[in-house]
């Protein structure tokens, strides 16, 4: 029998008495005045709403189990009209100020799902209403799907490639809901070609903080579209997306490539991402990377032959951090002759180290569900339900060289203490459309920089002073990073995270959301 991690006895242990803690104030707390208790007893949702001990502490943390928010009720809708009757009420009939966090997989990392005193709507009890995918064409848009909004990706998938196609832009975590990335972005390794998942959506419904239930596209309420879309659920819940669809390949021949060199790395991730449109033999649909130390060897070294394993640590010991090129080319039955010499001619000029280049040849859904692997080991192992204090940027291409300098080697490696995966690969700002919501550098090129720590319960506030550490390394050396899934306390903040933007985002505030009721955990517009 294996041997329980020792660091999984400690986080167990700790998290019981959390949640002992937690379950106590729950119990110990009056979570609703009287006033408001009768008036949503007196609501047609009065059954779905939950306010035992369970079902709040459930809904009072998330996958980052840093911030913990009690909220007054649970509501687990069973259709879209309760949803709808909630926000009415809060909106029209509430004596009491109520604010609504619409939740889905939990998987925010700073309490952005949460709702303090307010309700958390569980958009996973749903379940497949309206039988979830639906997969259509038109002579206009091509294949797409019509997808509700609490469905996870990985549904998503395995529906469409009933019909031979799916999704073309994915996020690397694929239990995730639909209506969740698209409150964010939604970005992964195929960014830099198809962009964001939220440029890659027709038509949303959406039930706006005035309680409305609204159809919204470029040509249809296109201020609510265009807001909801990376509006970090500030405007309205998404419960219906049109996502458009591509044809869905066999497989993916999966490489990976290690550099020593910091400039060769960024080099060559840059002139991969500059093929697509030009060739298509040479193109290639995934491109990501990330950084190599001792430390998080057990994050990457399992994807190389066991073989190669003593040559991979002692090049590490020798430069302290090495960086990953790693790429992926679908193929099916009709470019499976040609994939290899493909892929050949379009990896032959790279600088990475002539060792060390390996590739697999997978099924195309084991490569988009490649995270689902180490999910599962680490439950097995109790290290997925621990503190992640993670920290998302995108950082302007002109600058990451000294981001390397400052942050990669004067920072992490001098701390020593990250174990996580460090995530870094480049995306083009042509594959992002300005009038959305999301906000990224003012540059032709961008790196996706994700600092994706695991913790015990005991020191995830080191990670989170590294964190702070990297931002203001970056104010003070004038580097014009914008946080991804964002997280700021104040109006000051965000309206420098926002930009030009700052000022449409509040009249589309004003506009879809006047009382300010949904998603306060965000605290953009709630400080307290």
């Amino acid at each position: 029998m294996a041997q329980k991690h020792p660091m999984a006895s400690r986080c167990m242990i700790i998290a019981l008495v959390v949640m002992s803690t937690l379950l106590s104030m729950v119990c110990q707390s009056r979570l609703l005045t009287d006033s408001l208790y009768h008036e949503l007893l007196s609501l047609p949702i009065a059954g779905h709403l939950h306010v035992d001990p369970e079902s709040i502490s459930a809904a009072s943390i998330n996958y980052g189990l840093i911030v913990q928010e009690i909220p007054a009720a649970v509501l687990r809708p069973s259709r879209l009209e309760d949803i709808v009757t909630l926000v009415a009420f809060a909106y029209n009939g509430s004596s009491i100020p109520l604010t609504i966090s619409a939740r889905g997989c939990g998987h925010s990392v700073r309490g952005q799902d949460l709702a303090r005193d307010g309700v958390v709507v569980n958009m996973t009890s749903l379940g497949n209403e309206r039988q979830g995918t639906t997969v259509s064409w038109s002579q206009s848009l091509g294949h797409y799907a019509d997808v509700n909004g609490q469905q996870l990706w990985i549904d998503v998938l395995e529906e469409t490639l009933k019909h031979g196609v799916a999704p073309v832009s994915w996020t690397d975590y694929l239990y995730l809901t639909v209506g969740g990335t698209l409150s964010n972005a939604g970005i992964s390794g195929e960014t830099f070609r198809h962009g964001p998942q939220i440029s890659n959506v027709h038509e949303m419904d959406v039930i706006t903080g005035t309680g409305h239930f609204l159809t919204c596209s470029s040509q249809k309420n296109p201020e609510l579209f265009y807001s909801v879309l990376g509006g970090l659920g500030q405007f309205g819940i998404i419960t219906r997306a049109r996502i458009a669809l591509g044809r869905a390949p066999e497989r993916a021949k999966w490489v990976r490539m290690i550099y020593s060199d910091f400039s060769a790395f960024t080099t060559d991730q840059e002139q991969l991402i500059s093929r697509h449109g030009r060739d298509r033999d040479e193109e290639l649909d995934y491109v990501e990377g990330f950084l190599l130390m001792r430390r998080n060897s057990d994050t990457w070294i399992s994807f190389f032959p066991p073989s190669d394993h003593p040559w991979l640590m002692s090049l590490v010991i020798e430069h302290e951090l090495l960086y990953c090129i790693e790429v992926a080319k679908y193929f099916d039955g009709r470019t499976q002759s040609t994939v290899d010499k493909d892929l050949e001619m379009t990896l032959k000029d790279l600088s990475h180290v002539p060792e060390f280049l390996h590739q697999k040849d997978v099924a195309y859904v084991d490569f988009l569900n490649r995270v689902r692997v180490g999910e599962l080991e680490l439950r097995r192992q109790g290290l997925w339900n621990v503190p992640h204090p993670w920290l998302n940027l995108f950082v302007p291409k002109s600058r990451i060289a000294d981001f390397n300098t400052g942050v990669f080697k004067n920072i992490v490696l001098k701390k020593n203490i990250t174990t996580g995966l460090v995530i870094i690969y480049p995306m083009n700002n042509d594959k992002w459309d300005a009038r959305m919501s999301a906000v990224v550098p003012d540059e032709d090129v961008f790196y996706a920089v994700g600092f994706l720590h695991s913790s015990g319960f005991e020191d995830w506030q080191e990670f989170d002073l590294q964190n702070k550490e990297v931002l203001l390394f970056c104010e003070d050396n004038g580097i014009k990073v914008k946080q991804y899934l964002p997280n700021y306390s104040t109006e000051r903040e965000w309206m420098q995270h926002f930009g030009p933007k700052w000022r449409t985002f509040q009249e589309s505030k004003a506009q879809f959301d006047p009382k300010m009721l949904l998603s306060p955990g965000q605290r953009i517009f709630n400080h307290n």
